[in-house]
């Protein structure tokens, strides 16, 4: 008996309430062995007593039964998701009046994030949270187009950008103040006080949520925003493909390293099913399930390929506005929302 087939007994355990199971929630923080005694620990975010002690006693049914042990522990330590997260990055500050902001990254291009970090915005504002969605992206912005916005914005009295509000949301893009075939040429400094504008001079007001469309790699804009603003944490977006994974893990280990917490994965094109119900793995399969047992985050959501999400994508209606009962696409983004509250 070894750690690996413990991990594996422990995926049979689902989390109250959802399909999927503890180990890829990224709960499991740490199997010991020692001799015959067996301790697991777990850490669960939830405001909710009856979660614990329902993971409590099906994780003792499953490892009470593993031959060679004559007493296992399993010790859940339960953290209280509305506290607000103490900012450990050195000299960044929090933006007035939003109580917290969620980078969205992603190691490389084309996985997906901005229909990501639209479709999460959507969701999150649909469980009554007042959110923001910021474009980072200054060379590649496309949020504009996601929603259908052709409206500039206009400058208050204190000079501050007043942002677009449609669906709920209120948003920020380059795409807002350029034409559509205008490209953004700037350099790095340049790019930074952009970024820094956005940020610092638009009125959002009072939001719960601020998400930030980041830009593709771990350059300038990201290296700003992670200096300069106080996260509460980041979500990597990518595909199941290892080219996507190997990038997804730099973008992990830059947010490590200026000690902004990894709130969770969501796998994108993660398979297309046909008319028939056979599902085809395009790109691999549960790549992203694996990455976010490596990086010990839960996995909040594997998106399927749906053509409603390019189409609405390219329509300004993201697909979490579809109802989630008749939209897998939509009821996966609605999941990941559900898991970044509880």
């Amino acid at each position: 008996m070894n750690t690996d087939l413990i991990r594996d007994a422990l995926r049979t355990v689902r989390y109250p309430g959802f399909s999927r199971d503890i180990v890829s929630f990224g709960l499991v923080k740490d199997i010991q062995i020692e001799g015959t005694l067996l301790r697991v620990r777990l850490e669960i975010q939830t405001r909710d007593a009856e979660v614990p002690q329902q993971i409590f006693k099906n994780c003792h049914e499953v490892l009470d039964q593993l031959p060679g042990f004559t007493s296992v522990k399993v010790e859940i330590d339960v953290k209280d998701p509305s506290a607000q997260a103490t900012p450990a990055q050195a000299g960044a500050s929090s933006i007035p009046g939003v109580k917290k902001i969620i980078a969205v990254a992603s190691g490389k291009g084309g996985v997906g994030k901005s229909t990501v970090s639209s479709n999460l915005a959507i969701a999150l504002a649909a469980t009554g949270a007042k959110v923001g969605l910021c474009d980072c992206d200054l060379y590649g912005p496309s949020i504009a187009m996601m929603f259908g916005c052709q409206e500039k914005p206009m400058a208050n009295e204190k000079d501050e950008i007043i942002p677009i509000e449609t669906h709920g949301l209120k948003i920020m893009s380059m795409g807002l103040l350029l034409e559509d075939r205008s490209p953004v040429i700037v350099r790095g400094p340049l790019a930074t006080r952009y970024t820094q504008q956005f940020l610092r001079q638009v009125e959002w007001g009072d939001l719960d949520y601020l998400i930030l469309d980041l830009p593709p790699g771990t350059g300038d804009i990201q290296l700003t925003i992670v200096q300069t603003v106080a996260l509460h944490g980041a979500v990597i977006v990518t595909t199941p493909q290892e080219v996507a994974l190997i990038d997804a893990r730099k973008a992990a280990s830059m947010f490590a390293k200026v000690n902004v917490p990894i709130l969770g994965l969501i796998e994108n094109m993660s398979w297309f099913e046909c008319d028939a119900g056979k599902r085809y793995y395009l790109f691999g399969q549960d790549g992203g399930v694996r990455e976010a047992e490596r990086l010990r985050v839960p996995l909040l959501a594997q998106i399927p390929i749906q053509v409603p999400i390019s189409q609405g994508g390219d329509a300004g209606r993201p697909v979490a506005l579809l109802d989630p009962q008749s939209s897998p696409a939509s009821a996966a983004f609605h999941q990941a929302a559900r898991l970044l509250l509880s």
